[in-house]
C-alpha cells in the first residue's frame, strides 16, 4: 500500500472510459418472445439505437446510425417504439428524434415515415406508441404545436394509420379523444378492448403534484365515448395507470402519502413504501399485470427492487439477486418479467424474472467491469439531521484505492452531488463519473435533500415554495456534517449538479460559505427568466409549486436568483452548457456571467455545440469530466498524475 495526497492517486478509470459507460438500458417491450429494448451511443453522435435479442440470445442493434429512437414529447420524451410480429416478422413503429415523426419498421427494409413533418413552431411530435393492427392504426399521444412559442401547443390521444396515408397529411390522423388537458399519458387498453385508461393533468401542477385518471369506453370503430375522470385530483398524484387480466382497473396513487397500488378504488399493499415515482416521462413503468392476476412491481423506500405482488393477499414476494434499484420501465409476457437494474458494484442491466421458478437473470446489456472493480467506490447509506431536526438522506462515497492511501493527518477533499429534477433522486448504483473521482482520493456525497423522491408525499412537498432555501440547507448540513465528524476537510468541500442540481450548486454558492468551488452544468439561474418564457411547455408553470406565483412573490424569484447576486460569490467555479438547451437555455448563463464580469472570480464557461439538457456525445462528457477535475485540482493543490489543464478567467 503505498500513500499518496488525497487527489493525486493513479486510476484506470478515466473520462473516457466514464463517458462510454454512460446512460443505460431504456423502455423494454416484447416483440412477439422477444425482448427489445432502447441504449445509448455516446460514441455514435449520442444517439440511442433500438437492440433486438434474438431467442439465441444474441443482441443486435435494429437501426444503424443516424436513426435515434427517441421522442421530444415534454422534451423529457416518452416511450418511443413499439412492435409485434405479423407473419412471423417483426413490425416496429418508432419516433425518430431528428424529424420527430413516426416510422414503420420491418427488419431487412427501410424505415417508411407515417406522420407528417409540421412547418408550424416545433412541429409534430409522438410517444407511447401502441400498435392496434386490426384496425390498421398505431395509438400514441400526438404533441402539437400551433405557433412558434414553446407554449403553443396542445396534446391528445391519437390514431395514426399504419399504411402511410398520413405521412403527408396531418388530417389522416385522428384524434381519439378532444383535447381536455394540457398533458395527456398514452390510453391503455382493457383485455376486451372495450374500455381505455389514461391519465391527465392541467397547469400549474406538475404530474407529482395532482393528475386525474380518465376512462373512456372504446367502440368497435375504435372512437372514444363516456369519456370521464374516476380518480385522482389536486393533490393526489396517479402516477400510472393499467388493467388487470379480468378487466380490473389498477393504478398507483399517492392518496395515502405513498404511491401505493390500488384496484378498483381499494388498496392492494398499504405500506410506507413507493411502488410508484415522478411522470418525468411518458411511458414510465412501476408495475405491470401478468395473465395469471400478479402484479409485477418495482417498489421500495430510498432504494427500489423488483417483486410480484399477490392482489388477494397483499403479499410482495422480491426478486433474489443483487440489484438495488430499478428503473422505471417494465415489460411482461406470459409469466416473463423484464425489467432493467443496477447496483453500486453493477451498471444498468435486462434483468429476466420467471414467475413460474422465482429465478431471475440478466438477458442483456449484461454488465462488464470496465476496470478493475476493486476500483470503485463502497457507498454508505447514511442519514443526516438537517435545520429544525429534518432527516436529510445521502449516499456517501468516501475515497478508495486497493493500493493507495493517504497520510494520517490528511483528511479527503469531497463534492457533494445534487440531483437533478428537482423532483428526482439519486439512485445507489455503480456511477463511473463517481468512480473518477473516488478512485483519485476526492470524495462523494449524493444528497438526497427534502424534495426527493422515494421518500413518501411529506418528504416530497418540503420542497414547495423553498427551492433554493430546503435544498441548499441539506446540502450544506451533509457538508459541514461531514467535516464535523472528521470525514471530510473542512476547506476543501465542493458543490456540483445539472439541471435542477445546477440551481442549488449555483445558489449554494451565493447564499453559503460553506463550499471552496462548485460546477455547475446546465442551470437554471434566473427565476424571474425562466418563469415568463425562458423554458419549455412541460416545466413552465413548475415554479409556481417550488417558489410561489410570481405575481404574487416577485421578491422571491429575485431574492433566490444566483443570477441576481452575482456579487455574492466568491468561490471558482466551472458553468458548463449546452447550446441547443431549450429547457435551461443558453442566455441564463450568458446573462449571469454578464453580472459576474469584473469581479475577478476564478471561473471558466464550457459551451458544447450539439448539445441539449443533459450531455449524450462522449467527447462532451469527456471534455467535462476533465474540466471538473481540474478546476478541483486547481482549487483544493491536487496533484493527479493525469492532471488536465482548465484555464480559469477572472
Amino acid at each position: 500500500m503505498q500513500t499518496l495526497a488525497y487527489g493525486s492517486w493513479p486510476s484506470p478509470i478515466g473520462a473516457a472510459l466514464a463517458a462510454a459507460h454512460d446512460g443505460h438500458p431504456e423502455y423494454l417491450g416484447f416483440v412477439g418472445e422477444e425482448v427489445w429494448w432502447t441504449e445509448p451511443r455516446p460514441a455514435e453522435g449520442g444517439r440511442r439505437t433500438l437492440v433486438r435479442r434474438r431467442a439465441d440470445g444474441t443482441e443486435e442493434s435494429v437501426l444503424a446510425a443516424p436513426w435515434n429512437v427517441r421522442s421530444r414529447v415534454i422534451e423529457y420524451g416518452g416511450h418511443p417504439w413499439a412492435g409485434t410480429v405479423r407473419d412471423g416478422v417483426p413490425l416496429v413503429v418508432f419516433v425518430n428524434f431528428a424529424d420527430q415523426r413516426l416510422y414503420r419498421y420491418e427488419p431487412g427494409g427501410e424505415p417508411c415515415p407515417l406522420t407528417p413533418v409540421s412547418p408550424v413552431g416545433d412541429g409534430l411530435r409522438w410517444a407511447q406508441p401502441q400498435l392496434r393492427p386490426e384496425l390498421g392504426e398505431v395509438w400514441c399521444v400526438l404533441e402539437e404545436f400551433t405557433g412558434d412559442a414553446p407554449t403553443d401547443v396542445r396534446r391528445v390521444p391519437v390514431a395514426v394509420p399504419l399504411d402511410g396515408s398520413a405521412a403527408e397529411d396531418r388530417a389522416a390522423v385522428r384524434e381519439l379523444t378532444e383535447a381536455r388537458h394540457r398533458f395527456v399519458t398514452g390510453p391503455r387498453l382493457s383485455p376486451d378492448g372495450r374500455k381505455a385508461a389514461w391519465l391527465a393533468w392541467d397547469h400549474p401542477r406538475m404530474p407529482w403534484d395532482g393528475t386525474e385518471l380518465v376512462v373512456a369506453d372504446v367502440t368497435d370503430e375504435g372512437t372514444f365515448q363516456q369519456v370521464r375522470t374516476v380518480a385522482g385530483g389536486l393533490e393526489e398524484s396517479i402516477a400510472q395507470a393499467d388493467w388487470s387480466a379480468d378487466g380490473r382497473l389498477l393504478y398507483a396513487s399517492d392518496r395515502g402519502g405513498w404511491w401505493n397500488l390500488y384496484r378498483d378504488g381499494e388498496p392492494l399493499c398499504p405500506r410506507e413504501e413507493e411502488f410508484g415515482g415522478p411522470l418525468w416521462k411518458l411511458g414510465y413503468q412501476w408495475f405491470a399485470p401478468l395473465e395469471n392476476g400478479l402484479v409485477a412491481v418495482v417498489h421500495g423506500r430510498g432504494a427500489t427492487a423488483l417483486g410480484i405482488l399477490d392482489p388477494e393477499t397483499g403479499e410482495v414476494v422480491d426478486a433474489a439477486g443483487p440489484w438495488t434499484e430499478f428503473a422505471p420501465t417494465l415489460a411482461v409476457h406470459g409469466q416473463r418479467v423484464v425489467a432493467v437494474g443496477a447496483s453500486p458494484r453493477s451498471a444498468y442491466e435486462v434483468v429476466e424474472l420467471d414467475t413460474r421458478t422465482g429465478r431471475a437473470r440478466v438477458i442483456g446489456c449484461a454488465h462488464q467491469d470496465a476496470a478493475d472493480p476493486a476500483h470503485y467506490p463502497e457507498p454508505l447509506i447514511r442519514t443526516f439531521t438537517g435545520p429544525e431536526g429534518r432527516e436529510i438522506h445521502a449516499h456517501v462515497y468516501p475515497p478508495h484505492h486497493p493500493d493507495h492511501t493517504a497520510p494520517a493527518d490528511e483528511l479527503p477533499p469531497y463534492v457533494v452531488w445534487a440531483h437533478g429534477g428537482p423532483t428526482g433522486h439519486a439512485p445507489l448504483v455503480l456511477d463511473l463519473e463517481i468512480a473518477y473521482f473516488t478512485s483519485r482520493g476526492i470524495g462523494v456525497a449524493e444528497v438526497n435533500y427534502g424534495g426527493s423522491t422515494g421518500y413518501g408525499r411529506e418528504y416530497r412537498n418540503r420542497l414547495r415554495e423553498q427551492w433554493g432555501v430546503v435544498d441548499v440547507e441539506d446540502c450544506a448540513a451533509v457538508a459541514l456534517a461531514l467535516a464535523e465528524e472528521g470525514t471530510a476537510d473542512r476547506d476543501r468541500l465542493a458543490i456540483r449538479g445539472g439541471s435542477a442540481g445546477g440551481w442549488t450548486t449555483a445558489a449554494s454558492l451565493a447564499a453559503t460559505d460553506v463550499y471552496a468551488c462548485g460546477t455547475i452544468s446546465y442551470p437554471i439561474l434566473d427565476l424571474a427568466g425562466w418563469a415568463t418564457g425562458e423554458t419549455h411547455d412541460f416545466e413552465s408553470h413548475y415554479l409556481e409549486t417550488l417558489v410561489g406565483p410570481l405575481a404574487e412573490v416577485p421578491a422571491r424569484y429575485a431574492q433566490r436568483s444566483p443570477a441576481e447576486h452575482a456579487d455574492r460569490i466568491t468561490a471558482p467555479f466551472l458553468l458548463l452548457q449546452g447550446l441547443d438547451d431549450v429547457i435551461c437555455p443558453p442566455t441564463q448563463c450568458e446573462r449571469f456571467l454578464e453580472r459576474m464580469r469584473g469581479r475577478g472570480v476564478p471561473h471558466a464557461y464550457l459551451a458544447f455545440e450539439g448539445e441539449g439538457h443533459g450531455f449524450r456525445r462522449a467527447e462532451t462528457m469527456v471534455r467535462a469530466l476533465e474540466a471538473e477535475l481540474a478546476l478541483y485540482s486547481k482549487v483544493f493543490g491536487l496533484t493527479p498524475p493525469d492532471a488536465p489543464t482548465l484555464e480559469l478567467a477572472g
